[in-house]
Order: C-alpha cells, then structure tokens, then sequence
C-alpha cells in the first residue's frame, strides 16, 4: 500500500490554496514529485514557543496545512521550543520580549501536544523538543552558527530595522533567537518548514544555515495571520478577539457568527477544511449573490464546531442559534439569575453576567438599541423587576439571560 496517497499535481492544488509564500517553489515541486516517485513521506517542521499556554484557530491556519499534508502521507515534526522560548522571540516586537523562565515553559508546554492533537494526526506527527539538542551545544559551536550569519543581514530584518533607526534597544541575544530556530532545521533535516508571514525570516535562516552547513535546504510555506473576529487586528488573545480550540460549543459557533460578510470569505479560505474547489465555489457564489451570507456563514460555523467537538454538535448548535437569535425564542438552555425585586441596574447587572466590559460599553449599546427587555428595546439604565416575575434580557444577538424577580 502507497504511504503518498496523491499525485504531486493533486497535492499542490490543495496545498497552495491560502498561501502567501513557497519558497522555492520549483523546488517544492521537484520534493513533491521525488517523495512520490520513492513513496517517501517529507519530513515537514513546525516550530512553536510555549509563550502562552492556549491555542486559537489563528494557529489552526497553519496546523491544518500540515494536517492536509499528513493525509497525503507526509510526516509532520512538532517542535516545541522550551529553549528558544527562553530567549525570546524578538518577531514583530518594538522592544526586547521578555525571557520566560524554566519553570513558565515548562507549564506552558504541557497542553500543547494535545491542543495540536485537535487538529494534527497524532500517529503522523513526532513531538519534539529543541532544548534536547540546543542546550548541548558548546559555546564555540554557538560562535561557529554566528558565523554564519552577517550583522546586516540581521539587520535587513524589518523590526530590527525600524528599532535600529529609531535608536532603541536591541539586545545580541535577540540575534541569536533566529539564528537558534534556524539550527531545528539542520538538526532535523527537514523537507519543509511552515510557518505564519510573521516567521518568514527566521524560516528563511533554517534554510541559510542548512545550506552553510552543506544540507539539502528546506522549503518554506507562509500562510496569512488570521484576522479576529474583529476583522480588523490579527486574532489574539490578548485583544479578546478570538476562538479558542477549547471555546464551548456555543461560544464557539456564536463567535464564529459574530465575524462580518467579507471575513467569513477569508475564514472559509483559511479556516474551512474542504477541497479548494468546493471552497472556491463557495466564494463565488457568495460574490455572485447566489447564496444567502447568513446560511453561508452558518454553514461554517457548524462545521467549525464539528472539527474541534464531537460530529453533529455543529447542527445542534446551529439549531439553539436559530431558535435564539433569529425566532425570538427562548432557549432550554438559558442561564438564569434570580435577583431581588425593586430596581435593578442593568449596566452594573450586565456586568456581573460578564455581557459588557465597562458601563461605556454598556451605555453604547443601550444607545444603539442593541437592549432589548422580553424581546422590546430597552433605552433605560434600570429595570423595575416585580417579585416572582420573569424578564428575558437580551443584549445584541449573542447573548440572553433570564432574571427572575424574589
């Protein structure tokens, strides 16, 4: 039985779609079309410092590309930097990044093979750590790497640039961060490294070193960094603009409503897991007027769910959607708080319930009529709530309470 289950042709239609860069690609293609011939599978690298602890669908982009390869057969190589993250990478940074300590990485690292494992096939995929070959290396072999690698090509490098010109700090272990990533690549021999278009320079330096040090140099496959659900920032955490691969069913698929016509475009190129025909017929038919935005985009969030969550918890979850926000009904599943009868003040309320941020938010929202009190607009900052009665509050289109007078 064939280990590469396509042909060069079939696998480089599909992996293309989405991608900003491959680098080179003819020689991509000539891997490809060797891999095939010798029914050898590519040993493919993805490297990822455990900075944070959780991952988002941001970081699935790239994950599912490596998935979509591991289906061909290929085999994926996950390294997880508990060295590297110890420097610190300096990538898209205005001012040094700080080191995590020992004890950080290690309690990072330990969700992050089975967070991968949501979407990586974990048979196919070998999990690895850099400080098992980093930490080993003498400091001469250290100065041999730098050796490698000019001042100015560092500097070429657009953060380093900018911080240069602008005469801000730039600390030397920060050239050393890059040139660290690059040596996982020799160390491995990879095929091909994958990485976000934020990675594209440190990718590039595996491939420089490998050469320096007389390798069959790797690939490399840049994929876009996700916008938000905003549409507008880059999906993080920190700016609370993101899906988790943990998120709960119903945050999930509400969350995934949540983004704007154009986004789900781009969401359904990067995120969703069907063949690039279907996804680009899909597309078309959006921009043709001949399906309906808000079906389309149901659609994805269902499957969306379906890929981290059981099969089939994507169409009840669309269903709950459907009977919440578009009938005006009550789901069976709706939180419930009871609260004393008299006055109740819905910007302190709401916040209580973690609905809004601020009271600012909440005044914004109230002007813009997005309160709606037993399925009414609302434009008061205070509910009169009678004792044994019930109230169903409902703020914009995602979420709904019940509050029961006593």
């Amino acid at each position: 039985m064939r280990r590469i289950t396509a042909t060069p042709d079939e696998q480089l239609k599909e992996i293309k779609r989405g991608v900003v860069d491959l680098l080179p690609e003819e020689d991509f293609v000539k891997k490809l079309k060797e891999s095939y011939e010798k029914d050898q599978p590519l040993k493919l690298k993805l490297g990822a410092d455990p900075s944070r602890p959780d991952i988002h669908i941001g970081h699935a982009v790239v994950l599912q590309k490596l998935r979509l390869m591991q289906d061909f057969g290929h085999e994926v190589y996950f390294i997880i930097g508990d060295f590297t993250a110890m420097i610190g990478d300096p990538t898209g940074k205005s001012k040094t990044r700080p080191a995590l300590t020992r004890e950080e990485v290690v309690e990072n690292a330990k969700s992050y093979a089975e967070q991968v494992g949501k979407v990586l096939d974990m048979e196919k995929t070998k999990v690895v750590f850099n400080n098992d070959w980093l930490s080993k290396l003498a400091p001469t072999d250290i100065i041999k790497l730098m050796a490698q690698v000019t001042v100015s090509s560092m500097l070429e490098r657009d953060d380093f640039s900018k911080r240069y010109k602008a005469q801000e700090a730039i600390h030397m272990h920060e050239f050393i961060y890059p040139i660290m990533q690059g040596y996982d690549s020799v160390e491995l021999k990879a095929d091909v490294e994958f990485g976000g278009t934020d990675q594209t320079f440190n990718l590039l330096m595996g491939r420089h070193l490998m050469k320096a040090n007389n390798i069959e140099p790797q690939c490399i496959l840049t994929l876009p960094i996700l916008e938000g659900t905003d549409g507008v920032q880059k999906m993080s955490k920190s700016l609370d603009n993101y899906i988790s691969l943990d998120d709960t069913p119903t945050d999930m698929f509400g969350k995934m409503m949540s983004i704007s016509d154009d986004l789900m475009k781009r969401y359904y190129e990067l995120v969703c897991r069907r063949s690039a025909d279907e996804v680009s017929a899909i597309i078309k038919s959006l921009e043709d007027g001949s399906a309906h935005p808000m079906n389309a985009k149901k659609e994805l969030a269902a499957e969306v769910v379906d890929y981290y969550h059981p099969k089939g918890t994507g169409a009840e979850e669309r269903k709950k959607f459907e009977e919440r926000f578009s009938k005006n009904k009550v789901p069976d599943d709706i939180q419930v708080a009871k609260v004393p009868a008299g006055e109740l003040r819905l910007l302190e309320f709401l916040s209580s319930v973690e609905f809004i941020k601020s009271n600012g938010e909440g005044r914004r929202l109230i002007k813009q009529n997005a309160l709606k009190i037993n399925f009414k607009a609302h434009k008061e900052e205070s509910l009169e709530v009678a004792a044994g009665e019930e109230y169903i509050i409902k703020l914009g289109k995602l979420r709904m309470i019940k509050v029961i007078g006593e």
